[in-house]
């Protein structure tokens, strides 16, 4: 479920910037028309229930949603056709929404994934220039999981040279514990192409030099960019994950949200 294009939060790093999405002006947020009506309809349309999923294109929770609510009235008509929601977000304006996604919990699985790259708030800054902070982040994710909500972090992207380090990891995983967190899930790396690698590029050359050149090197003009350290990486997050008692595999934390619920088709509203 898609009803903003574009976002404001500038990460450097997005891959919605990409060409082959054909929207040149990313930074600017515009307002699908008529998108609660095509929500509305479609989720009668529905035979079976399911759970709807949003967040993987563009924020839910960009700098218009304060203001126009689109997002919480879509919550609101989830909940009243009864469908279960998986949302991912970069912004703590998401626990402003608690009650509607407590009303969904009652009866159909809820899941919050909060997006994060970097451990400390000034780095995160300066990769996410207009985003709540890490701490901001942590702190909703804090209110909502002591509300009941089933909530996580996607460690997601790991930047190569930027933000793939033992400690980066770590830290994450013992702020993402201390918040009530359930689950951490990460790729260990990230994805570049035409338009996204352009401009991941300059804004690399301007917060940290000489990066750029590494990627240059070692990826060429690679999609998938993962990690050099992936493997011992791999190994500390997982042994961290099992000694925080967190869950890091996508079976398992899929089958957590769920547990208690009937089976419900897993389905993407893409308008």
């Amino acid at each position: 479920m898609n009803i903003y294009r574009g976002c404001s939060h500038g990460c450097i790093y997005c891959d919605s910037r990409s060409d082959c999405f054909r929207n040149p002006d990313f930074n600017t947020v515009k307002v699908k028309e008529n998108a609660l009506q095509i929500i509305r309809n479609d989720l009668r349309r529905k035979a079976m229930t399911g759970v709807i999923g949003t967040g993987a294109m563009c924020d839910p929770y960009n700098a218009l949603e304060k203001e126009l609510k689109l997002t919480r009235n879509s919550l609101e008509l989830i909940n009243a056709y009864r469908f279960g929601v998986s949302l991912c977000t970069k912004s703590s304006l998401v626990s402003r929404d608690y009650d509607v996604l407590l009303d969904i919990k009652a009866h159909s699985p809820v899941i919050v994934k909060f997006s994060v790259s970097a451990s400390d708030d000034e780095l995160c800054k300066k990769l996410e220039p207009n985003v709540s902070c890490t701490s901001e982040r942590f702190e909703a994710l804090r209110e909502l999981s002591g509300r009941g909500i089933f909530c996580g972090v996607q460690l997601v992207p790991l930047l190569p040279y930027v933000t793939d380090t033992e400690e980066n990891i770590i830290n994450i995983l013992n702020m993402a514990k201390k918040a009530g967190a359930r689950f951490v899930y990460t790729y260990m790396g990230m994805t570049l192409r035409k338009g996204s690698r352009e401009y991941y590029y300059d804004k690399l050359d301007s917060i940290l030099p000489g990066i750029k050149e590494k990627y240059i090197k070692r990826y060429g003009n690679r999609y998938s960019c993962i990690s050099p350290k992936y493997k011992k990486l791999w190994e500390v997050f997982t042994g961290e994950c099992v000694r925080l008692d967190l869950l890091f595999d996508m079976k398992n934390i899929i089958r957590h949200y769920k547990y208690g619920y009937e089976k419900q088709l897993l389905f993407t509203l893409s308008h």
